[in-house]
């Protein structure tokens, strides 16, 4: 995908980061921003942002926390991002928006694959077959102790299987997002999502302009 704002191309932007770490805040705050300059915006979510995606989203983030395998998760959690890709991301983008997700691959990478321990060798394979080349331009990561993830974490009336692991598998997770940002310095961003929602606004969009200069204007 494009990177070239100047040409107005399609742009994938994801939001990664434990649970509590303030996606939901500032991702609305950049589609805002964007949409004020003209850009049409398409704000979308994992798992879910289809309706089938989102069928299986709620196989994933209710009931118990071990109602799946750390496996079974990873299955479950490509399926919905394949129908996710094809119904809304791809379409969305073809049609030449800028679609900005509450979290993507890496999230399933983090939590499964690291914190899960199914391993960065078989997340990367449904990778490969379910998502391909098809990766965000950027990826912004807000980097929250887990402790305090933990303690904002708003989750979706009875959305708690993740935040119920504990703070140990948190800890993980976070491990996890900083491990993905070292290997892929291109395309992720860390940003400190501690202080006022106005200082990590102008962290993001700091780190919004560092890669796609011209797309916010002056």
């Amino acid at each position: 995908m494009s990177s070239d704002a100047g040409e107005r191309r399609r742009l994938f932007i994801s939001f990664e980061g434990g649970d509590g770490a303030g996606k939901s805040t500032h991702i609305k705050l950049l589609a805002e921003r964007l949409r004020s300059i003209g850009r049409d915006v398409v704000v979308t979510r994992e798992p879910g942002g289809s309706e089938g995606a989102e069928a299986i989203r709620e196989l994933l983030v209710k009931g118990d926390k071990d109602r799946w395998s750390p496996i079974s998760e990873a299955l479950l959690m490509y399926a919905a991002r394949r129908d996710h890709l094809e119904k809304t991301i791809l379409p969305a983008l073809e049609k030449g928006a800028v679609v900005i997700t509450d979290r993507f691959a890496d999230s399933t990478m983090a939590y499964q694959g690291y914190a899960g321990a199914v391993g960065v060798e078989t997340v990367s394979a449904l990778h490969r077959i379910a998502v391909g080349a098809n990766d965000p331009d950027l990826t912004i990561i807000l980097n929250a102790s887990a402790e305090q993830g933990l303690a904002r974490a708003d989750a979706g009336a009875g959305e708690t299987r993740f935040e119920e692991k504990g703070l140990d598998f948190q800890r993980a997770v976070r491990d996890g997002f900083l491990k993905i940002a070292e290997s892929a310095p291109d395309r992720c961003v860390v940003i400190d999502a501690t202080g006022t929602i106005e200082e990590v606004a102008a962290r993001v969009e700091a780190a919004v302009r560092g890669k796609f200069p011209d797309l916010l204007g002056g």
